[in-house]
């Protein structure tokens, strides 16, 4: 089988890779489980110089890497080397900090000593997807890495290359063979990868499908799991928002990454009172956006991650507009090469609809309107996602209030949803479990041992 890199602002083809066989495949993830045995053993220090020799490359080489992405999966050229740049971020938190969030916990017992000791369990699988190509496998790994697992990668299969460049990286930084594995095989064969004794955890971003899948193959096998699954972003307007920043901040949520985001904005609620005001400022700033080459600064929107991933966001659209949607802007393809589609905004999705409840992962927003705050907070929490959210509001107590009533796991106010190294990153319902990123993204898959001795 072979997996081809393609350029989806024209529809070149860039390179192709060979999968490796089963046979090839489940031998690279015992040669992990090998590997496991002598980095568990590594000294903070050493995991921690090898980490920073991995951040120096990242800034070296942002500009590079930048274009690898860009290239594979078409993000615009300035938020590549963002990602690149948050990348570093994420690596270098781990690896100055892993110590300490790993260290002994002491525990208060009376006439005893106990403590908790936070352990490597062995080889994790990372199931990971386009969207953020290098993002997601550092924010998989790093923690990870640290704490002493070894990893193993299933990267998507459109963004091989960059998948291949993240394994070289960490070679050339003296990662030892089989601490990290870029795995180039079909989804097929992740389920007797994770049937390996070795394999101890699996961790998924992707879609409700392919993580339902994921988690029910690990837990057959009683292995932990953590899922990031898609997201249906409210974006709730309150009547006392300034309304110049906020539609400034709801264009930044809906087309960050064209709106190829988990956690990009997706449902525009409005409360009544401000709808129009919203509507036309929000309109005009997505109208005056510019279509174009990814690697040109100047562009607003590029492609879609690929000519089926445009097809399929054109096919869901069509429906919504069959079924009583009315589009307020865009709602087509443009006529020119490449997998774009126009920045489109759609009002009257109601919950008989097919699209009220689905995920639209590109530039595409939703308007509702509401009567007031409760309507809001109402409407936010009918759906089967869980992911993030924003409220926008003069009263940040008020913010606060709404976004404790909120269903989901996180919740900004007077912004969109985003990322932080610090900050930890996951939701509830149907947009997975677990968490990433912080303290909390490297207790994950370690073992929380008590250890316990009478005084």
């Amino acid at each position: 089988m072979s997996i081809t890199s393609t350029n989806p602002a024209t529809g070149e083809v860039l390179k192709t890779f060979e999968s490796l066989s089963k046979e090839e495949a489940l031998a690279a993830v015992n040669k992990a489980g090998e590997a496991y045995h002598s980095w568990k053993t590594t000294s903070f220090d050493t995991r921690k110089d090898i980490m920073l020799e991995f951040v120096e490359l990242l800034k070296e080489r942002t500009d590079e890497l930048a274009k690898l992405i860009t290239l594979e999966m078409g993000k615009r050229i300035s938020e590549s080397r963002a990602e690149i740049e948050f990348c570093a971020e994420i690596v270098e938190f781990y690896a100055n900090g892993a110590e300490e969030f790993l260290s002994d916990h002491q525990m208060e017992v009376e006439g005893a000593n106990a403590y908790i000791q936070y352990a490597p369990t062995g080889v994790l699988l990372g199931v990971m997807p386009w969207n953020f190509p290098f993002y997601q496998v550092v924010r998989f790994i790093a923690p990870n890495l640290m704490a002493g697992n070894t990893a193993v990668v299933r990267h998507a299969s459109i963004v091989p290359q960059c998948a291949e460049k993240i394994q070289d990286l960490l070679a050339e930084c003296g990662l030892p063979d089989g601490v990290f594995t870029n795995l180039i095989i079909p989804h097929e064969f992740v389920k007797p990868i994770i049937e390996l004794e070795c394999v101890r955890g699996v961790s998924l971003t992707g879609g409700e499908r392919a993580g339902s899948s994921v988690a029910g193959l690990a837990g057959s096998e009683l292995k932990p799991s953590v899922l990031e699954l898609g997201g249906n972003d409210a974006f709730i307007v309150l009547e006392d928002a300034d309304m110049e920043s906020t539609v400034k901040m709801a264009v930044k949520g809906r087309m960050t990454n064209t709106g190829q985001s988990c956690v990009a904005s997706k449902r525009f609620i409005v409360v009544k009172e401000v709808a129009e005001e919203f509507i036309s400022g929000f309109k005009d700033r997505m109208t005056g956006l510019r279509l174009g080459d990814p690697m040109d600064e100047q562009t607003d929107v590029g492609p879609l991650s690929s000519e089926p991933a445009a097809v399929g966001l054109a096919e869901k659209v069509e429906s919504a507009v069959k079924a009583g949607a009315t589009v307020l802007l865009g709602g087509g393809r443009p006529d020119r090469p490449g997998a774009f589609y126009n920045p489109t905004i759609l009002s009257g999705l109601t919950p008989e609809m097919p699209t009220f409840d689905e995920e639209l992962f590109g530039p595409v927003a939703s308007i509702y309107i509401v009567n007031d705050e409760a309507q809001a907070i109402e409407l936010a929490n009918n759906s089967s996602y869980g992911l993030g959210g924003s409220v926008y509001t003069s009263d940040i107590e008020r913010g606060r209030r709404v976004a404790e009533q909120i269903e989901t796991g996180m919740v900004f106010i007077n912004q969109p949803t985003n990322s932080q190294a610090a900050l930890p990153f996951g939701g509830i319902k149907n947009s997975g479990y677990g968490r990433e990123l912080s303290r909390l993204g490297i207790m994950e898959f370690v073992n929380k041992k008590l250890i316990h001795s009478m005084a």
